[in-house]
């Protein structure tokens, strides 16, 4: 009996830390989704159409 009369009484703090937990989640995706979308921003640079393409441009890693 005591496992039934604990369950009621104990319900509400179990569902705000599980409501807590799931809201820690969601911002850690968020968090992670950010870093994410900022580094392959920093690496889909595209060339200035303006200019033509020469050879050192492809041959020299160190020039962005």
């Amino acid at each position: 009996m005591g496992i039934h009369y604990d369950y009621k009484s104990t319900r509400g703090d179990k569902a705000m830390k599980k409501e807590a937990k799931r809201k820690a989640r969601i911002q850690q995706r968020r968090a992670k989704k950010l870093n994410n979308s900022s580094k392959d921003s920093e690496k889909d640079q595209m060339h200035d159409i303006d200019r033509p393409i020469t050879l050192e441009d492809l041959t020299n890693p160190d020039k962005n």
